[in-house]
């Protein structure tokens, strides 16, 4: 199908189903329920519109980058209620299919396609920090498969996701980023626990989970048994991806769209301060769009990603940085009263500094792109990278 037809049939579709972007993600007003979200993705899936790259055979619409684009430049103009589905579709879905198994790509990603299911990732720990492969979670092989007990922290959506991607040691003898193996695990088991954490806006977007012998059967591995490693690199390269390379959304309380018409409101859209940060702000916004487009197009042309997607995911939380600073300084002090159109740009500003660390922190993303992108000497690493993980001095 040309671009331009796919282009008319998502507006259309768009059109009749969705709630044009018209200043509504500035007053807060716009919440839809998860009942509400499932039902959307359905139907979006249903007219031909989730999944348009994936391949026919598991759900997905077989079609190229240029109708990503056509979509995501139409989809702009309106509010979607599909955050429950981003973690899901950009994260362990392509993980899925690049490392999955035939059975699991035909039982998991038609459901995540049509809304049926929700996804979460499972690899931040509290004593990891950044260093994933410290994680000490831990599955030991059964009779009839694997047993996992520990805990995940800064988990986004688990308390209504169906299944997770959980990364767990399962050598412990073998130095840490040996040993690991990746998961997909029923978080409705009886012996997985969420607890919400509550942020500074008073929200709980993230949550700690609990594992107590949770069992998972012989064929939940995704990839290969201690070969987790791996399969994490290329899920963080598409996190990285999904969280740095997005196109521009009118509905960002933060983005340009939604700035300029508060500073409308407020009367401050004349003043020349104003108007160089909101060009400023349309100029960044632009400039990560089209780089999340190049690497989207090199990926599906046979260019694997690779690193240069830690520099998508750091130009997004730069601009996120920035966008906040800028913020600020259109709406001025009113900012802090949480009310009216500034609302949600006011709660979007506290949870900014967190886009320097989902994900991996900013500290991390440039050292990825000073090695493997710009080639400058590897750090020296730590010194006891070859050691065997239960030799290891680790906090509990």
């Amino acid at each position: 199908m040309p671009a331009d037809e796919f282009r008319t049939k998502a507006l259309t579709w768009l059109t009749e189903h969705a709630r044009p972007f018209a200043g509504e993600s500035a007053d807060g007003n716009f919440a839809p329920s998860l009942k509400e979200s499932k039902a959307f993705q359905k139907s979006l899936w249903e007219a031909g519109l989730a999944g348009i790259t994936w391949p026919k055979e598991y759900g997905g619409q077989g079609l190229g980058e240029d109708e990503v684009i056509a979509f995501n430049e139409v989809a702009s103009d309106f509010l979607l209620p599909t955050g429950p589905f981003v973690i899901g579709l950009g994260m362990p879905g392509p993980t899925i299919l690049e490392l999955g198994t035939e059975e699991q790509k035909k039982r998991h990603i038609p459901p995540m396609l049509s809304g049926d299911e929700i996804w979460c990732q499972l690899f931040s720990e509290p004593n990891g920090g950044s260093d994933v492969a410290s994680l000490q979670t831990s599955a030991v092989r059964t009779e009839m498969g694997w047993l996992i007990n520990g805990q995940k922290v800064w988990t986004s959506g688990a308390q209504f996701s169906d299944f997770g991607a959980i990364l767990v040691r399962t050598d412990p003898t073998v130095p840490r980023h040996s040993g690991i193996t990746m998961f997909i695990v029923d978080m409705h088991h009886p012996g997985v626990t969420v607890r919400p954490l509550v942020v500074a806006t008073g929200d709980a977007p993230f949550n700690e989970v609990y594992f107590d012998d949770v069992e998972v059967p012989l064929d939940a591995v995704i990839g290969e048994v201690n070969q987790g490693w791996a399969a994490a690199v290329v899920m963080l390269r598409n996190e990285r991806v999904t969280i740095g390379a997005g196109g521009r959304s009118r509905s960002n309380p933060l983005g340009y769209d939604a700035l300029r018409e508060i500073a409308a409101d407020i009367g401050t859209a004349d003043d020349t301060g104003v108007r160089r940060r909101l060009a400023n702000l349309y100029a960044r916004e632009t400039a990560v769009a089209a780089f999340g487009r190049v690497l989207h197009e090199g990926a599906l042309a046979g260019n694997p990603i690779g690193a240069r997607g830690s520099a998508a995911k750091l130009a997004g939380a730069e601009l996120g940085l920035w966008a906040s600073d800028a913020a600020e300084d259109i709406v001025g002090q009113d900012i802090a009263l949480l009310t009216g159109k500034s609302a949600k740009a006011a709660r979007m500003i506290l949870r900014a500094p967190g886009s320097a660390t989902a994900g991996g922190s900013n500290e991390i993303q440039r050292n990825i792109v000073a090695e493997r992108v710009l080639g400058l000497p590897k750090d020296p690493g730590a010194a006891d990278r070859k050691t065997p993980f239960n030799q290891l001095k680790l906090s509990k």
